[in-house]
């Protein structure tokens, strides 16, 4: 199963970034997906580099290159959020918003290819038993890191 969910996954990634490409040269694939999350994410809340490095799995010296390249390219620019003025909320510029719409549309058009031939009932059931796996995956590292911190 992790197999093919890897391969699915590179696929996925493969297919986007090809079509990414085409909306501009100045990122690379990797900060095409950051600027894919922040876009999408910051229509429902505010972002900071906490999350990027907890959704792509980075660290923080990776989150932090990627992010200064795309504020040097001016597709985000970070502001201090007003709760704790350390903590610099990631915001995307003008020139990012201009591209949320062809990358909605590229994600509803890679959701229609990945759903064709598969009925409602089965795409829930492929959803739930994802979820398991992550959860199960998830709570097992969860308690790696416990035995890890009471190993020191």
């Amino acid at each position: 199963m992790g197999r093919m969910i890897h391969i699915l996954s590179h696929q996925i990634k493969r297919k986007d970034a090809l079509e990414m490409t085409e909306y501009d040269e100045e990122l690379t694939a990797m900060q095409m997906h950051v600027l894919r999350y922040i876009l999408m994410s910051t229509l429902h809340r505010d972002v900071y580099q906490k999350d990027i490095e907890e959704e792509f799995q980075i660290r923080k010296s990776t989150a932090t290159g990627i992010l200064k390249l795309m504020e040097k390219h001016g597709f985000i620019r970070r502001e201090s959020a007003q709760q704790d003025a350390r903590l610099k909320r990631i915001v995307p510029t003008k020139k990012a918003e201009s591209l949320r719409p062809a990358i909605i549309a590229q994600i509803r058009k890679t959701e229609e290819r990945l759903l064709e031939g598969i009925t409602e009932e089965e795409a829930e059931v492929c959803k739930r038993v994802m979820c398991r796996m992550f959860r199960n995956l998830t709570e097992k590292n969860r308690e790696n890191k416990e035995v890890d911190r009471r190993d020191e």
